[in-house]
């Protein structure tokens, strides 16, 4: 890594501020932030943040929702966890906990404001943002997502030809709990996902 992007990843690893100064309730457990920066890649993944099973692993993605993932993007775990092709840098960099109904709870809102800006300014030569999730969407849309995650990812093409760079891609959650929206929303891999495999094809 070069430039600005050298000594960002380690200060990432070392970060303690949702257990320092919290917004709110402490973090539930020991930080373990989990991004992936890049002086090379031209796609980056905007998610929201670590499940269990990457808190465990460390690795991003690394669950059946990476599986999804991947699948949609058209390329296999070579591809995805080559630091020079794909960077990942979610919303919030460690597992947030659970909710009183077992899902889990929103990115720490510490985590953002603190190192997004500067990630970002890290990785200049991203071409393509993946904004997966309202949270992403919302930061990265700047004002310009709609008023549901639906409506958000079904304007796509107008976020693509909006000529900014990063291109933003808006996509729903691979997780298993979006079943039904996918069931109900044929067009999401029909066109989208046609044209996401088309794009991370060139970039790769």
């Amino acid at each position: 890594m070069t430039g600005g992007i050298d000594r960002l990843p380690g200060e990432i690893r070392a970060c303690r501020i949702c257990v320092e100064r919290p917004a709110g309730k402490p973090l539930p457990h020991e930080p373990r932030p989990v991004a992936v920066l890049s002086a090379k890649a031209r796609i980056l993944i905007c998610g929201q943040a670590p499940g269990t099973r990457v808190h465990a692993s460390g690795i991003p993605f690394d669950d059946p929702s990476g599986d999804r993932l991947r699948d949609w993007m058209g390329i296999d775990r070579t591809v995805f966890y080559d630091a020079d092709r794909i960077a990942v840098l979610p919303m919030g960099f460690c597992f947030p906990g659970h909710d009183a109904k077992g899902g889990d709870l929103p990115p720490r809102r510490e985590c953002a404001p603190a190192w997004r800006d500067r990630a970002m300014s890290a990785m200049p030569q991203i071409e393509l943002l993946l904004a997966i999730g309202q949270y992403a969407q919302a930061w990265h849309l700047r004002g310009q997502q709609r008023s549901s995650l639906t409506s958000t990812v079904s304007a796509w093409r107008e976020f693509l030809a909006a000529g900014e760079k990063p291109a933003v891609l808006p996509l729903p959650h691979p997780s298993w709990r979006n079943n039904g929206w996918l069931r109900k929303n044929p067009w999401f891999e029909e066109e989208l996902v046609t044209e996401l495999r088309r794009r991370v094809a060139a970039l790769v």
